[in-house]
Parts: C-alpha cells; structure tokens; sequence
C-alpha cells in the first residue's frame, strides 16, 4: 500500500529575477514498511525533497499524496497535527532541549502530539538503548547517545513514516554504524517505514531500497539486495 506517491513533483526557488530549480520533476512512490534511502552529492536536492515530503516546504507542481491525500490540501493545522502524529523527524544535529534531561527530552515530545506516560516514555529509551540514562543532560551524552534520544523523541509519538536527514552525519564511524543498527531495527521490527537522506553510500544497505539523485532528478530507482 503506497503511504507516499509522487508525480512530476518540482519545487523552485526565486531570488530576485533569478530562478533556482532544486526539483525537476520526480516521479516515485513509497509503500508502508520499506527503507528508502535518498542517496546524492550536496546540492543534488534530496534534502528539499524529504522537506518537501515532509511538509515542511511548499512545492511549485506536481502531486505529493501522504496517506491517500495530495499534501497541498493540507490545512496548517493538519500538517501540524501530522508532523506531531503520523511522521516523525530525525536530523543531522540533534535539537535537544539542553537544559531538560533525556526523559523530559522524550516526554515534551510527547506532550505535543500524544501524551505519554512515564513507564511509556521509558519504553522508548529502552528501545534505543537509553534508558539508564533518562536522568542525563545532552552536555552529558555523546553525539551517538543524543542521536539515540533524538531517535526515541521522534518514536513516542509512534510516527507511521520517519523522515532521516543525514543522521549520522556528525557521528564518527562506531556510532554512525550503530545508529544505522538501529533505523534497521525499527525497519525490521517494527515495521516503520523511512525515507533517509545520506550522501554515504556505504550507508544504503541498510535499507531495502535506495533512490539515486543528481542535479534535481532521480536518476535510478534499485531495490537493495537482502
């Protein structure tokens, strides 16, 4: 079943009389369960395109349907509720609060999509490996331990989609390789769908599928060896 489809999707940008196509029409779709990742040099456009899937940037044309419904029918309010319900976020640098703990991290989370109680919040730490550590300050954590509660941040509101945007990207080699344990593990075993943006391309076999882009365009669509 396709959660994502997209049709001739373009998005510019416009400074002054200048127009910067990003997206040049891109075709693709995405069904529940699979690993995509959006593999691309800088500047090939596969962060607009998961901002633009995400709905946090407007496209120029084309089609985005999210869950059976074409993305700019959207009202704000909706699209508020769906990034703080039905897709989840994880980026490059890790947005913790610093002056709230690990638990209190988790838990505004989920105080702004659906609230949760303290053993449900532990649950998540527990899922990333954690939740020894729910009394911590990010100041206190490694980069790949903040990753992990980024990643918990993002589950607690139990997000059908999870968009990734270079997430191990300021990690060194260890922990980039136990995060990306890790979004297999959700993949695999609890069945998330995700679409992650990755200019490594050691990094796509962890997925099922993977999405090649240069200069605005998907320029192969392969599936991934199991």
């Amino acid at each position: 079943m396709n959660q994502i489809k997209v049709v001739d999707l373009k998005k510019n940008y416009i400074n002054g009389k200048i127009v910067h196509e990003v997206l040049k029409g891109i075709d693709f779709s995405v069904d529940e369960g699979e690993f995509v990742s959006i593999c691309g040099p800088s500047g090939s456009g596969k962060t607009t395109l998961l901002y633009v899937l995400g709905g946090l940037e407007p496209y120029t044309a084309g089609s985005v349907v999210l869950f059976d419904q074409e993305l700019n029918t959207y009202s704000d309010g909706a699209k508020a509720k769906l990034r703080s319900q039905d897709i989840g976020f994880v980026f490059q640098f890790y947005n913790l609060i610093p002056n709230l703990t690990v638990y209190e991290n988790v838990l505004l989370s989920s105080v702004l999509g659906t609230f949760k109680s303290k053993d449900e919040v532990m649950e998540y730490l527990d899922a990333v490996g954690m939740k020894d550590f729910h009394g911590y300050y990010p100041s206190e954590l490694s980069g790949g331990m903040q990753q992990r509660v980024a990643i918990a941040r993002c589950l607690v509101n139990d997000p059908r989609i999870i968009f990734a945007d270079e997430p191990i990207g300021n990690l060194d080699y260890k922990n980039g390789i136990q995060i990306m344990e890790l979004f297999k593990k959700l993949n695999v075993t609890y069945h998330k769908t995700i679409l992650m943006v990755t200019h490594n391309e050691d990094t796509t076999q962890y997925g099922t599928r993977t999405l090649h882009m240069l200069d605005g365009k998907v320029i192969k669509d392969e599936k991934n060896n199991s």
